[in-house]
């Protein structure tokens, strides 16, 4: 583990990103966000300290409404340096060309729709924040507050996740006390929000993540393709 995972680990969200903004202040960040709960936690702290830091959202083409509302309202009412990430073929044009991946091969959809698309995207920076948390799956449970990773270009960066730790009350307080707005979907009881073919509401006392792609997989690979160092 680096000295800066070490640190990590006797910090506060707060002071976690305070941290690495100061150590790492002439390197480019970017937040990672797809206007779910823990994100915009994220987003909050960092617009706090720097206000048009870029906000990556995957525009795949898939999402519900209410998220690309939601996407829109915040987006006007916090003032975000919102970049939506395109991947390289439209839905129709992809759908035309290799029929309806989510349904016959939704990890090539991933692929093609999301880690494709944001590990070019993530080229520019070296610092990259997201709002992943071990209590997510168990895919993530041995999350690192603060990893070196290495994307498959070879580019290196750190990738911060200040909420790493938490659970979910703490995640609900912080949105709450803050009065945050948040997205709609969580009120019907979804738990974990990506694109609409491939979220469902999990079965009650299921992992958040078991909702998504059927329960075939639990991760798009964005978060595995990228490696930690």
């Amino acid at each position: 583990m680096t000295f800066e995972a070490q640190l990590a680990e006797e910090l506060s969200a707060d002071q976690i990103i305070d941290e690495i903004l100061h150590k790492n202040e002439t390197a480019r960040a970017c937040l990672t966000c797809s206007f779910q709960a823990e994100d915009m936690i994220v987003l909050d702290l960092l617009r706090k300290r720097v206000p048009d830091i870029p906000v990556l959202f995957l525009e795949t083409g898939y999402h519900f409404a209410e998220t690309y509302e939601y996407r829109s309202r915040m987006g006007q009412k916090w003032s975000l340096n919102l970049v939506n990430v395109i991947p390289e073929k439209t839905v129709k044009q992809q759908e035309s060309e290799l029929g309806i991946l989510y349904r016959i091969d939704p990890t090539q959809c991933c692929q093609l729709r999301k880690v494709e698309p944001l590990m070019l995207s993530l080229e520019p920076y070296r610092v990259w924040f997201t709002g992943l948390r071990r209590e997510q799956s168990p895919t993530r449970r041995n999350l690192k507050q603060v990893e070196n990773h290495r994307l498959p270009s070879g580019t290196e960066l750190l990738k911060v996740s200040p909420l790493a730790a938490w659970d979910w009350k703490q995640v609900w307080r912080y949105t709450v006390d803050n009065e945050i707005d948040y997205l709609p979907l969580y009120d019907r009881g979804y738990l974990s929000i990506g694109c609409e073919p491939c979220t469902k509401i999990p079965h009650a006392g299921a992992d958040p993540r078991s909702g998504r792609w059927g329960g075939a997989k639990l991760e798009c690979g964005i978060h595995t393709f990228s490696k930690p160092e």
